[in-house]
């Protein structure tokens, strides 16, 4: 098996080159840690309208396809007014206008096509309630300006409503219709949240202003769906006194303390959500991540939940979590961005899983999930570097990430390494001094699954690390077990460097298409291997690249047991 040694016996460190000690990690298929929870299996993107393109329908079905966990699929400018041609940071649905006298007036033409592939692909919509229709903007004009926008420019989508009254019949009529089309059986299943990032331009009201925002929203959804679970405030990073961080202290004692403006009785709250972004930077000419910068974010999210007494036991979701803030843009003009066609990406989300996940449990919340801000750009040049998951229908490196994590089933098991980072220091710190080497285990039936990455936040060349990973508590009775690697880097489901191999076409002829097709898939390191266990346990020898992700498989059935 290529990369890949397997034995019944520890092989000595002289295996691998002269002078590098290999990380040892262990799992332990005995001790549970509870249900896996598949954290991972959110997304999100601004163009709601890319949606229900050729590319955009086959990356939903791609995304329920990768992981047996139900998918959640959040978007962005789902009611604003317009003519439903998507642009870079911008869609419309045109759902709302009025007619001479003020009466509303529905168009679901376009928001059925966005819920009907949603719901054709068999993901569950994350909705997102924004932004305002154009006749209910409190200041219409300029309503859009095409992306990017110059500082101090404002757009009518984001402002405040003129009738908050309206606002709140209009979200109504959008459950009440959803829940007709789908049933409420399906509706109930979704996450309704109000807004995007209020603390910020999307907003352009005051705090008090997104409180009542929320309050006619949710009283709409809930009179329309009296099961649907709703919640917010979507905010930006909550970093250490910052206004982020006190919008959301503010917004959770309003859900707490007050009465509702719409109707006088109690606020529905029944997520939290806000958002963790890393810092990356052009450094010496190499990209440095910022997962620290992430993980603070997060970590000040999570102990504000903690601080409240009546909402600390509510799910959290990150509806955005990302290495930075721009999917639209690309290295051409922010170089920064080039970790989005390589591995990078891959290993720097396994990386924040755990840190997030090892952080919620920390402060003692329920991470329900955290949202990867990345799908498909329609119109774009081939690799053009923005944070996508496919590019021209090919699948990036990224895409392979949850490939894996969907091998990840059944019951977290007990997994360690010596040269993991704990998050703590990795938010004091980042990843800089060494490598993040570190694993995630789960168990199910007749087989073991295990997540390997090595991860730092420089990314610069450096030979691969020797890993000897031990998998014990296999039962006794078997005997041999089958097992398989998995590899995301520079050579294995990568269809970036193979594109670059090819010489970097801008317009690839069909059999080029078909081979980028190809390697855009999960791979195999080698052949799968029958392998011996000795008291219980397998042994295997790995060589873990930099910028990295393994997923072991190990497995066996009744024919092994003997």
């Amino acid at each position: 098996m290529r990369g890949l040694v397997v034995a019944a016996c520890l092989m000595g460190a002289a295996a691998f080159a002269p002078g590098q000690s290999p990380v040892i990690v262990n799992v332990d298929l005995q001790k549970s840690q509870g249900a896996f929870a598949p954290v991972y299996a959110w997304f999100g993107y601004d163009e709601s309208n890319y949606t229900t393109t050729d590319k955009g329908r086959a990356l939903l079905q791609e995304l329920h396809d990768a992981t047996p966990a139900p998918v959640y699929v959040r978007a962005h400018f789902l009611l604003t007014s317009g003519d439903g041609k998507p642009e870079l940071k911008w869609s419309s649905s045109n759902v709302y206008s009025e007619d001479a006298t003020g009466k509303p007036v529905y168009d679901w033409t376009l928001l059925d096509g966005i819920f009907d592939a949603w719901v054709g692909a068999h993901v569950r919509p994350y909705v997102e309630l924004g932004f305002m229709p154009k006749v209910l903007s409190s200041h219409p004009d300029p309503y859009h300006i095409p992306w990017p926008t110059k500082p101090g420019e404002t757009e009518g989508w984001s402002y405040p409503p003129n009738d908050y009254k309206k606002w709140g019949d209009l979200i109504h009529a959008v459950a009440a219709h959803l829940a007709q089309r789908y049933g409420m059986r399906e509706v109930s299943t979704w996450y309704w949240e109000v807004w995007n990032e209020p603390d910020i331009f999307y907003w352009r009201g005051t705090e008090e202003g997104y409180q009542k925002l929320y309050d006619y929203a949710v009283a709409g959804v809930r009179l329309a769906v009296p099961g649907a679970r709703v919640g917010g405030p979507a905010t930006t990073g909550p970093a250490p006194g910052s206004r982020s961080a006190a919008f959301l202290e503010a917004f959770l004692r309003h859900c707490a303390q007050d009465r509702s403006s719409a109707t006088g009785g109690t606020i529905p709250l029944d997520f939290i959500s806000f958002h963790a972004k890393g810092s990356p930077h052009w450094v010496d000419g190499h990209v440095q991540m910022g997962l620290g910068h992430e993980l603070l974010n997060a970590k000040t999210g999570f102990a504000i939940v903690r601080a409240s007494a009546k909402f600390r036991d509510l799910p959290i979701i990150l509806s955005e979590a990302d290495p930075e803030g721009c999917g639209a843009c690309s290295p051409a003009q922010h170089p920064e961005d080039a970790y989005r066609n390589s591995s990078v990406y891959p290993a720097y989300t396994s990386a924040e899983m755990q840190g997030l996940t090892e952080l919620a449990s920390q402060e003692h919340v329920t991470l329900a999930g955290f949202l990867t801000w990345a799908f498909e750009f329609e119109g774009q040049p081939i690799f053009v570097g923005q944070r996508a998951l496919a590019t021209h229908g090919i699948d990036m490196p990224e895409m392979n990430f949850f490939r894996a994590a969907g091998l990840l089933v059944g019951n977290r098991v007990k997994a360690t390494s010596s040269a993991a980072i704990p998050a703590d220091s990795i938010v004091q710190d980042g990843v800089r001094a060494r490598p993040a080497i570190d694993a995630m285990a789960t168990r199910t039936g007749n087989s073991a699954a295990v997540m390997l990455w090595n991860y730092a936040d420089d990314d610069v060349a450096s030979e691969p690390t020797p890993v000897h990973l031990t998998a014990q508590g296999i039962p006794a009775t078997v005997r041999r077990v089958l097992v398989e690697e998995f590899r995301i880097d520079a050579t294995h489901s990568n269809a970036f460097t193979m594109w670059k191999q090819m010489g970097s076409p801008q317009e690839p002829i069909a059999d080029q298409i078909s081979q980028l097709k190809l390697a855009g898939q999960l791979q195999l390191v080698g052949s799968p291997e029958w392998v011996t266990v000795d008291g219980g346990r397998v042994e295997i020898h790995l060589e873990q690249p930099l910028e990295s992700v393994s997923l072991v498989r190990v497995s066996w059935n009744s024919a092994t047991s003997r």
